[in-house]
């Protein structure tokens, strides 16, 4: 008998037969090729902790065997498949299993009412099976072709017992709104904590993304605006500053609320009145000077400000509306806010709760939801005025001119201790995170420390997490940016003990997650970006483009194949694709081109070249890109030396009206293509030179906690971006090219 877990150094040609199917069945890589086109083999301890992590025991062969064999038979004890996704106008056929020689009947009950019965019946010999000391016979019936968009029921019935599964008809493409009238859109990214105006507390809110919007749009004839995730974090501190490591991604952050948009806010006492009024100086006396966001000094005072917004009474007509949206969000909505409150009292680590509060449909937890109610329902009522604000903001983008208005950004997953962690722990997969391989800008690899779902979990609750994660985001929205859009087909997953590079992948039912994701975009009018940087398969893009969903093309990364070196001539760029200089993950285009993100990368150790050698190679990338401008006369001279001098960050004020020159020239070289969509990054169009996320660091770098600033470094409010020249002068380019 061969223990596998003691079989690391085991070579993928020598694997156990019965791993290496258990692999291939449950879609984890056994071997895959780097970001330097090497082959990789994975490690036989790698994929035995992968499995285990789906509760299947391959530990020994005789293990692995066993488990082969209960997946065989699995199959056969289900009378119905698990859900089945299918694209408008395909006609698949699904196998239906009941006792052998038994009649059976299969129907479909339709998403919005009646019935499709009588399903066509198709010849099938297979022999009946033997499942202890049951003869399980085996039917197939066909799907019709003509089932309308929506969610549906699959339902069978055969000797009195009854069987029911989800069927989902997406869409083949989702494509551009119709309000776009098939015109090129042009719009600002921003982190909407980092812009703090005048009447926000100390972090931006949903109140400056709204007026942002409105200035981008009516002023500048932006067709949207792109927003960090705004998902929620812990509701007591220390809040956790990344966007992308929230607590939940269904549910958003009130930390974005603006207290005084709230309806029963003109309704408080005087008293009350003059206590947020005086919260809110306190705030900005104490933060408005800082240069870093401090969300939990922020969230204590806005928290007591919506508390005594909370406790004043609704009016009829708002009571009835509020009842609506709790009934509408339901139970996941009930588990949210009895996290947020046992957070309040046991900290926001359900892993060291007391035991018996450590699932959402304990008796404790139920009973402390009844000694909390007020509590409990004020995060509820959180959830609420944040989804009227993030409403009111899309409308109000929308009537500015914006085609698309708000697009929102979804997070590749969730803290592990947080609330989806624990109210949908049984559909997440434990004792691992999902990271990232090595690639060129992290190249020890990357361990983002959120556990993954369980591709078989998702498919056994008709996917009903994800869908109600994206029908929220999508709700007040025009579009929304999929981050990592290749975990929708494969993540990364990294078993607990190990490092980045010792994981494996893991394949996800794409046809499902992607054309759910099309479902609701469609449903909401919206278009869909995926973020596919990185490590990427080829076919996954020829996949996306052919279900109408954007790519992501990032003009720094963007360079011809086969070796050549020369940059993308822009003919060459994608159309169906959200084109940008930068993103968040990189420095403003200024400290782009001064190299800062090497510089920093040395600093903090995650380099893996010497500094002389990267920076020489990223000299290498950006002198061709400045030529590739030059030889296009997008460029002079004296704006090419004045890039030079930017290097030096001690540089002459008057070196920066050419840096600009060069940031004009860069996004002038997106309205050559043929791109779509055009995205500027709020931090080029003030002259902002700070990377707001370093990838592969937590504390060893300020990430997501810079506030915006000029190209002096001096703080910059919003109510000096909409009087910015500058930032004219480039919503000009991309505007008229």
């Amino acid at each position: 008998m061969v223990v596998l877990t003691e079989c690391e150094d085991i070579l993928v040609s020598d694997l156990d037969p019965a791993l290496r199917q258990l692999a291939e069945i449950y879609g984890i890589a056994i071997e895959f090729w780097d970001w330097q086109g090497r082959h990789v083999e994975v490690t036989a301890v790698t994929i035995v902790e992968v499995l285990a992590a789906l509760d299947v025991d391959a530990s020994t062969s005789d293990a692995a065997e066993r488990a082969l064999a209960n997946h065989r038979d699995a199959l056969w004890r289900r009378m119905l498949p698990t859900t089945l996704v299918i694209r408008r106008g395909w006609s698949p056929s699904i196998d239906v299993h009941v006792r052998h020689d038994e009649p059976v009947s299969v129907w479909i009950d339709l998403e919005g009412g009646g019935v499709r019965s009588s399903l066509h019946q198709l010849e099938n010999f297979s022999p009946p099976r033997d499942l202890d000391g049951r003869l399980v016979g085996q039917a197939t019936f066909q799907i019709p072709g003509d089932l309308p968009l929506g969610y549906h029921t699959l339902r069978a019935r055969s000797s009195g017992e009854e069987a029911s599964t989800a069927l989902i008809v997406t869409p083949s493409w989702v494509g551009f709104p119709d309000r776009m009238g098939g015109r090129r859109a042009w719009g600002v990214a921003t982190q909407l904590y980092s812009v703090r105006s005048a009447q926000s507390w100390g972090v931006g809110d949903i109140g400056d993304l709204a007026d942002l919007a409105v200035w981008a749009g009516a002023e500048h004839g932006a067709g949207f605006l792109l927003v960090n995730p705004l998902h929620a974090a812990e509701p007591v501190a220390p809040m956790e500053p990344s966007p992308y490591l929230p607590t939940t991604r269904r549910f958003q952050n009130p930390m974005y609320l603006r207290v005084e948009r709230i309806g029963e806010y003109a309704d408080l006492d005087a008293s009350d009145l003059r206590t947020v009024s005086d919260l809110r100086k306190k705030v900005h006396a104490d933060l408005d000077a800082q240069d870093r966001i401090d969300r939990n000094v922020a969230w204590a005072a806005k928290r007591a400000a919506l508390q005594l917004v909370h406790a004043v009474p609704r009016s009829a007509g708002r009571e009835i509306a509020y009842h609506a949206y709790r009934a509408r969000e339901g139970q996941g909505l009930a588990d949210y806010a009895a996290w947020c409150a046992l957070s309040e009292v046991h900290g926001p680590d359900w892993h060291i709760w007391p035991e018996e509060l450590r699932h959402p449909t304990s008796s404790a937890v139920a009973a402390f939801v009844a000694e909390n109610a007020d509590a409990v329902d004020f995060h509820v009522w959180l959830q609420w005025v944040l989804d009227e604000q993030l409403s009111a903001a899309q409308a109000a983008a929308l009537r500015a001119g914006m085609a698309l208005g708000v697009m929102h950004d979804l997070a590749v997953g969730v803290h592990p201790s947080g609330s989806d962690s624990w109210g949908l722990q049984d559909v997440f997969a434990h004792g691992i995170t999902v990271g990232a391989p090595p690639d060129a800008f992290n190249q020890n690899g990357q361990d983002w420390m959120q556990p993954p779902w369980r591709p078989d979990r998702l498919a056994e609750l008709g996917y009903a997490p994800f869908r109600d994660m994206v029908s929220t985001v999508l709700r007040s929205a025009g579009g929304v940016r999929v981050d990592h859009i290749i975990g929708l087909f494969r993540l990364w997953w990294i078993p607990d003990g190990h490092g980045p590079t010792e994981g494996t992948y893991i394949r996800y039912d794409h046809e499902a997650l992607i054309g759910i994701l099309a479902l609701e975009a469609v449903r909401a009018r919206a278009l869909v970006v995926g973020e596919d940087l990185g490590t990427v398969e080829p076919w996954v893009r020829d996949y996306l483009r052919e279900r109408g969903i954007l790519g992501t093309s990032i003009l720094w990364f963007e360079f011809e194949f086969h070796g050549s070196g020369a940059p993308l001539r822009p003919e060459w760029w994608r159309e169906y694709c959200l084109a940008s200089v930068t993103t968040h993950d990189l420095p403003p285009t200024a400290g782009y081109l001064a190299g800062d993100h090497v510089r920093l990368r040395d600093t903090l150790g995650l380099l893996t070249r010497a500094l002389d050698e990267e920076l020489a190679a990223d000299e290498a990338e950006r002198s061709a890109w400045l030529d590739e401008l030059r030889r296009r006369g997008a460029l002079g001279p004296v704006s090419a030396a004045a890039t030079d001098a930017a290097l030096d960050p001690d540089a002459p004020d008057a070196a920066d009206a050419d840096v600009q020159a060069t940031v004009l020239a860069l996004h002038r070289y997106l309205t050559w293509t043929p791109s779509k969509l055009i995205c500027v990054a709020l931090s080029d169009l003030v002259g902002d030179r700070r990377t707001q996320n370093q990838p592969g660091t937590i504390d060893e770098y300020p990430n997501w906690r810079v506030p915006l600033a000029g190209p002096d470094g001096v703080l910059l409010p919003l109510e000096d971006v909409f009087t910015s020249s500058r930032a004219a002068a480039l919503a000009d380019v991309v505007r008229h090219g």
